[in-house]
């Protein structure tokens, strides 16, 4: 009984103090759901993101063999992903770069996406050191030094853009 007591006195302690990082918003320039702040993959099975997420992860096909080189130089990497759920290039672009690190075997624990408003700026102020001009904006880490990042759209594929950033020579 005592063990039960304390179980559900833990349950109710974390749940208190558990902060969400982020927060589901309006957009005031159309009306519908925006998220802001960090946010795991999840957020975008909500109601209001899912379908586009969905689809764009579905269809999206990689480049098999530039996977295969891709995923042993992402040993080591953090990405963090700037979006906004707002933004069509964001909608299109961060599902699919999610399918290319799913299928290189990124761990979501190397990866970090915050969400951001149209005015390009988030909850707790995240990005403003960043100089993020468009979103999606993704940088590519290593040791906490920036190797690289895709701006709004790839150059080539999003996998290929990718594999140039990781395989540049460290200055």
């Amino acid at each position: 009984m005592k063990l039960s007591i304390l179980i559900i006195l833990l349950f109710i302690t974390y749940t208190a103090f558990a902060q969400q990082k982020h927060k589901l918003t309006v957009d005031e320039k159309t009306g519908k759901p925006m998220l802001m702040g960090e946010v795991s993959r999840q957020a975008f099975q909500d109601s209001s993101f899912a379908s586009w997420f969905n689809t764009q992860y579905k269809f999206y096909k990689p480049d098999v063999k530039i996977e295969e080189e891709l995923a042993p130089k992402l040993k080591d990497k953090k990405i963090e992903i700037v979006m906004g759920t707002w933004c069509s290039d964001s909608r299109r672009e961060v599902p699919r770069f999610l399918k290319v690190l799913d299928e290189a075997n990124f761990p979501d624990s190397s990866l970090e996406i915050i969400t951001i408003n149209r005015k390009i700026k988030s909850i707790d102020g995240e990005v403003d050191s960043l100089g993020i001009e468009r979103v999606p904006t993704i940088i590519v880490y290593e040791n906490g030094k920036e190797l690289g990042r895709i701006i709004e759209t790839p150059i080539e594929t999003l996998e290929k853009d990718l594999e140039n950033i990781v395989k540049k020579p460290k200055k």
